[in-house]
Parts: structure tokens; C-alpha cells; sequence
């Protein structure tokens, strides 16, 4: 998937490499194929010997590592690396990651993927114990906890740091003599481990840069899973067993990449069941099918298959723009659109379309392409989104933390068709997704997180959770002390 117009964003991808003699330049390969989950900066942490050497920057990876002697300086056989979109911190260097902590008796690197939802209670009680933050992200309360466990082992301290920080988490911790990879007890963000020909072992958010770099996937890390690669090999260990699988059900709807396989489902397959199901789903006469590139086009192979309409390239992407949610007004979003598509007259002229896209977030990008379709000739534009209406903020790792600026929480289908300017909207039932993505598990939801659907979250909300709830119109389910209220 390359940069969508979208105003729908997930925060990081990482990625480790241990026993490699070009650990970094591996990392600089596996960050390429991760680069759709983060353009704000990018950074790669080696490890030569013990010595632990960084390189960071705003900007994509090739930005960063514009210099080659960048890259070549992170001499040694084991990396970490890191690209970032911000939900939690400012985008400025001092975010950046890897983070890189010396102290007198060692020294370590950290990446994270996720969002933490107890960062404010945690960091206000740190401060207050003399912890001094260089940063304004949520990563450096896992190092501050680390260094101020009793426990008399490493692993124990991390266990312990594990288990006190909440929400959505993905780690990997590069330490002089092992790399640590760490998931949240609900595995909302995606993990993964590989195995590279000459024995290297990986790790990663999607299988999609072990195709890339060479390896062979070994196994999804668990939820709350702490696994231990080193010289001797991998060792698979747990911090908790209070663990259930809910991992983002975003990841198959946008955010992974089509190539990439999470817990054993491939996206792309995933994603034409979606668009296969929505189509039994819509009520509505049409005549061809149109996809909105890029993330969109498999669910409109699913749909065009099932219902057999002929699907289209209606929509053209300029592939050379960035991303529309890195705009910073929505003014400048908008008209990012038409900049980033064009409709093709030629073929929808006169033209009943189906538009399949894979969700509605302000409701602005849905807006100025039916315009842009309409303009084109289209007699009809049906919007069918391949994924059921957002109307709940994410707390584990998405930059949308209100629901304020969600159309579907705003106003009714009706009203948002209306605004969008289609002649019909169609959502994906909550059902049919869950059916659609298939993973095999006896998890609620199908091991998925539905919340940004139904307001029903998987855990507490901590930090967000009085401010959430003073936030809605009407009572919604959610999690107390393990039970539902």
C-alpha cells in the first residue's frame, strides 16, 4: 500500500534484526516495507559489539538516510529501527526512535508501536519521584520503569515495566547481549518473528519486509508475550496470563499492507471477503464497480465478484504526493483530493458506480470523490464502504481520540450520505467483518477490536476514560475492573 488519501492514521512500524553482519542495512530494507505506518521520522539503532550506535531524523527513511554515511556508520550484527506517525507526543526530533538510554552499568535502545492509556497517571507519579523525561512520548515511561524496579533480574524489571503500563504496546528492546520483543495483553498492534537464511532472526509489525529482506515467517508474538533473542537463539516467555486477543480490526480494513499475513489471514484476502460480503449486503442497482485506490481495490475484486458488475479503474492515483492526513488543516485536505485523484470520464460517463472504499472518517476525502465521479459523468455515485461506520474513537494506537471529528458519530447514515453527496451509503455490518477476516480463535469478535464500531473496549480506559465518557450523547458499554458496565 502506498500513501493513501486519507485523514485515517496508525501510529509506528519497528523493526529488529539479530545475528545479521549488515544488521542495519536489513533494518534500513524492513523499515522501507513498513514505511506506509509512519512519515513523521524514521531512525535505525545498532548494535556493534555491545556499543549501541543511532541515527535519527524528521522526515521518510530515504529522507533520513539521504547521506549513505548515515547508514554506514551503524556498524554490527544486531538492529532496531523505528518509523513514526505521532499519537501521543510532538513530532519533534526528541520523539524520534529509536531512544537511546545510558546509564553508568548499561545502556539500551527501545521502539514502540501502540499508544499507552495510562501515560498521564504514570508520568505524573514518576516526575514526582525525580524521573526526568526527554521526551513528550509515551515510550520513555517503559525505560523510567525499568530502572526503577527492585526486581533483582533485567527480565523481572521488564516484566514488571510490562505489566504496569496499559493500552496498546508492540516493544522491542535492544539490549548489548539480546533483543526483547514485547506485545500488549489484547495483541492489538500487529508483532511478528522471522528467520533469515543464514540464521538471522527478525522481527517486525507486518511479514510483509520478511519478504523483502529474506526470511521466513516463524510465528505471530502473543498477547502479552516477552520473547528473548540472542546468541543461543529465540526463548518464548509470558509477563502475564490475563491475556485475550483483540487486535485492531483496522490493520485488515486499512492499515497493513495487502501482502502482509496477521495471525494467519492474509490482508488482501481478508479484504476481498470484506468487499464479497458487502456486496451481498447492498440493495442497490448499479453498473460498474470502482475502487479508491490503493487500499480499497481489493475489497472492489470481492465485491465486483460477487455481485458480478465489471470492475473499473474509475479513480486514477497520483503516485507521487504524500499522504492527505499529513496536511495540517482540513482546508488543505481537501483540496489534497483532487490533487492526489483524478476520475476517468471514459469510464464512468453515464454510469451507475459503485465506490468502494474501506471507511469514512470526517467524511471530507468521501465528499470531493463522488464530486470528482459526478463531475467525470457518473449518472449515480452508491458509496458501499467495505468496513462498518467509525463512530468511536481509538485509544490503542490510531490518532483519533474524540468523537468530534467522526461523521458516523455525528449524524445518521441518511444524513451522511446526504453530505457526502451520494445517491446511497452503504456500511459493512459489524458481523460481516468479523466473518469476512476469519482468523481462527474463540476470542470475542472473533479476536478482533470493534470499538471504533460498537463503543465497546476490550479494557479499561484509564487516563481516558472519564473524559471519553463525559464526551457521549448516550450510554455505551465499556470495561470497569474487568467487567462490562
Amino acid at each position: 500500500m502506498t500513501y493513501e488519501v486519507k485523514s485515517l492514521n496508525e501510529e509506528c512500524g519497528v523493526f529488529g534484526i539479530w545475528g545479521h553482519p549488515q544488521a542495519a542495512q536489513v533494518t534500513y530494507f524492513g523499515l522501507h516495507s513498513l514505511q506506509h505506518r509512519g512519515q513523521e521520522g524514521a531512525g535505525i539503532l545498532s548494535n556493534d559489539g555491545g556499543k549501541l550506535l543511532r541515527h535519527r531524523d524528521t522526515g521518510l527513511l530515504s529522507e533520513v538516510f539521504k547521506n549513505p554515511a548515515n547508514l554506514e556508520k551503524l556498524t554490527g550484527t544486531a538492529a532496531i529501527g523505528h518509523v513514526r506517525y505521532a499519537t501521543a507526543g510532538e513530532a519533534s526530533i526528541d520523539n524520534i526512535q529509536p531512544f537511546h538510554f545510558k546509564f553508568y552499568d548499561m545502556e539500551f535502545g527501545l521502539v514502540h508501536n501502540g499508544n499507552l492509556t495510562n501515560t498521564k497517571t504514570l508520568k505524573t507519579e514518576l516526575e514526582r519521584n525525580g524521573a526526568i523525561f526527554s521526551s513528550s512520548s509515551d515510550t520513555e515511561i517503559l525505560a523510567h520503569l525499568i530502572r526503577r524496579s527492585h526486581n533483582p533480574s533485567f527480565m523481572g524489571k521488564v516484566k514488571e515495566a510490562l505489566n504496569t503500563v496499559k493500552g496498546g504496546f508492540a516493544y522491542l528492546l535492544m539490549m548489548e547481549d539480546k533483543l526483547i520483543a514485547a506485545l500488549d495483553p489484547n495483541g492489538f498492534r500487529p508483532l511478528s518473528i522471522g528467520k533469515m537464511a543464514n540464521g538471522a532472526i527478525v522481527v517486525s509489525s507486518e511479514t510483509c519486509a520478511f519478504e523483502v529482506v529474506g526470511a521466513e515467517w516463524i510465528r505471530d508474538v502473543k498477547p502479552g508475550e516477552v520473547v528473548v533473542i540472542d546468541d543461543s537463539g529465540i526463548t518464548y516467555d509470558t509477563y502475564t496470563t490475563d491475556t485475550q486477543l483483540a487486535i485492531c480490526s483496522m490493520e485488515y480494513i486499512y492499515f497493513a499492507r495487502p501482502d502482509s499475513n496477521i495471525h494467519g489471514v492474509n490482508v488482501h484476502t481478508a479484504r476481498k471477503r470484506m468487499g464479497a460480503q458487502l456486496a451481498r449486503e447492498f440493495k442497490h442497482e448499479a453498473d460498474i464497480v470502482v475502487g479508491v485506490p490503493n487500499s480499497s481495490l481489493s475489497a472492489a475484486m470481492g465485491f465486483a465478484e460477487e455481485s458480478g458488475l465489471p470492475n473499473e479503474m474509475g479513480l486514477i492515483k497520483n503516485q507521487y504526493t504524500q499522504r492527505t492526513f499529513i496536511q495540517p488543516t482540513q482546508e488543505l485536505r481537501e483540496q489534497g483530493v483532487r490533487m492526489k485523484l483524478s476520475a476517468v470520464s471514459g469510464v464512468v460517463k453515464g454510469k451507475r458506480v459503485v465506490m468502494i472504499d474501506d471507511s469514512i472518517v470526517r467524511g471530507t476525502t468521501s465528499r470531493r470523490i463522488v464530486q470528482l465521479l459526478k463531475e467525470a459523468g457518473a449518472t449515480e455515485v452508491h458509496v458501499a464502504i467495505g468496513s462498518p461506520a467509525l463512530a468511536y474513537p481509538c485509544f490503542y494506537g490510531i490518532d483519533i481520540q474524540t468523537r468530534k471529528e467522526l461523521i458516523a458519530a455525528n449524524h445518521t447514515v441518511e444524513e451522511t450520505c446526504e453530505i457526502i453527496g451520494a445517491d446511497s451509503l452503504t456500511y459493512l455490518s459489524i458481523g460481516g467483518l468479523i466473518d469476512s477476516i476469519g482468523i481462527e480463535t474463540d476470542a470475542p469478535n472473533g479476536g478482533l477490536c470493534v470499538a471504533y464500531f460498537d463503543g465497546k473496549y476490550p479494557t479499561p480506559l484509564y487516563d481516558y476514560e472519564e473524559e471519553y465518557l463525559a464526551s457521549l450523547d448516550k450510554k455505551v458499554s465499556f470495561y470497569r475492573d474487568g467487567n462490562r458496565v
